[in-house]
């Protein structure tokens, strides 16, 4: 008895809520209630399960609380929320349900939650079955905004090791943090909802790397599918229509050692934008970033893409990086770069895609980086 007590208690340390009878429980496939911007799947007992970094389910809630019961195939960590503001990040790890705390001793009145995957499928996928909130409360689903950004890359838009300041620093999961990278920070700077097709190592014919010049299951075959890692399920692509497709791949292509040919490259990077317009339409712009860190090769094959692409309709070559990024101050985990370094990046792009998309630039600043730590697990009343 005192070990299956002492195990209770252990839970309820972990997921840091209990609810009760009082609870109102509203199930996460409700789309009246609860949106999820992304690829997600709608299972048919109401839960919804995810596995692409950036994915965020939205709700608009009265009460002093709210809570969600969730799980994973492996582990993931969420960015929470609250009012537009970070309130803390939290690791949902293992198939087991549990029931985590997002917010509590919350003003009275009516709050905005986004809980946001910010780690990649690689490495989990979650599955979210219900919220929890005051018995009295309701929950209204978010509005979509009235612009957004589909971006397709690999480590530097899933923001591998974001969090990290020492370029000399593993890679650990919990500093990776796609709310940090480029990506996020532009859509964020033109308040634009936006989808992440990202996964770290790829590229748009070969992984880093890998010992053939083409890989299998590179980007350009993930990007037709509902889930990175997780399923071979292809996308329906009804989800959401973008108005700007960014796409920010070739650094992992040109890794060593088995480089592709610059016929590969192009002729697979053409390819996957004649797919994207066939989804999305002719008109839709996309935008071509080489990377800060890109290769002599990667740069020369960017020039001949440009060639290439020159009479298709709203295809757009972002300008060069070099030095964007300083390599002694503003790189995080194995080189990649911190917030600061992403920062930057972010600072490149948003001019161009103001020109591209006519969307003004109005001189705010760029958000300032939450604090890199977990909250720690609360028990309820705490």
């Amino acid at each position: 008895m005192r070990k299956h007590l002492l195990a209770l208690v252990a839970m309820i340390c972990m997921c840091g809520t209990v609810a009760t009878a009082a609870d109102k429980r509203v199930s996460a496939g409700d789309k009246n209630q609860i949106t999820f911007t992304g690829r997600v799947q709608h299972l048919q007992d109401g839960s919804v399960r995810y596995d692409w970094t950036g994915v965020y389910m939205q709700t608009r809630f009265t009460g002093s609380r709210i809570a969600a019961v969730l799980s994973d195939e492996g582990t993931s960590y969420h960015n929470v929320f609250v009012d537009g503001k970070w309130i803390k990040k939290i690791k949902v790890s293992g198939k087991d349900q549990q029931t985590i705390t997002l917010a509590d001793k919350l003003a009275k009145g009516t709050h905005t939650l986004r809980l946001q995957k910010c780690t990649e499928g690689e490495y989990g996928c979650t599955t979210v079955k219900e919220l929890i909130v005051d018995k009295n409360a309701t929950l209204t689903a978010v509005k979509p905004k009235a612009r957004f950004i589909e971006v397709i890359g690999d480590s530097y838009t899933c923001g591998f090791g974001t969090e990290s300041n020492n370029r000399t620093d593993p890679f650990k999961l919990e500093t990776e943090n796609c709310n940090q990278a480029y990506g996020c920070l532009v859509a964020n700077y033109f308040d634009a909802d936006y989808a992440l097709v990202a996964h770290s190592g790829q590229g748009i014919t070969r992984h880093y790397g890998d010992s053939v010049r083409v890989s299998v299951n590179n980007m350009p075959d993930r990007w037709m599918r509902i889930f990175d890692d997780h399923g071979m399920e292809p996308y329906d692509f009804k989800a959401y229509t973008p108005d700007l497709v960014m796409i920010n791949l070739g650094t992992n292509d040109f890794s060593p050692t088995a480089i592709p040919t610059s016929e590969q490259f192009v002729g697979a990077y053409v390819k996957l934008i004649k797919n994207i317009k066939a989804h999305y339409g002719e008109d839709i712009p996309v935008l071509c970033i080489t990377a800060h860190s890109a290769s002599t090769y990667l740069k020369a094959a960017m020039a001949e893409l440009a060639k290439e692409t020159l009479k298709m309709k709203k295809v757009y070559m972002a300008n060069p990086m070099d030095r964007v990024v300083n390599t002694e101050t503003e790189l995080g985990a194995c080189w990649h770069p911190s917030f600061k370094g992403q920062c930057k990046i972010a600072m490149s792009v948003i001019p161009q895609v103001s020109t591209i998309m006519g969307w003004s630039v109005e001189g705010k600043p760029l958000p300032r980086a939450a604090p890199a730590r977990l909250s720690p697990p609360r028990r309820r009343g705490e």
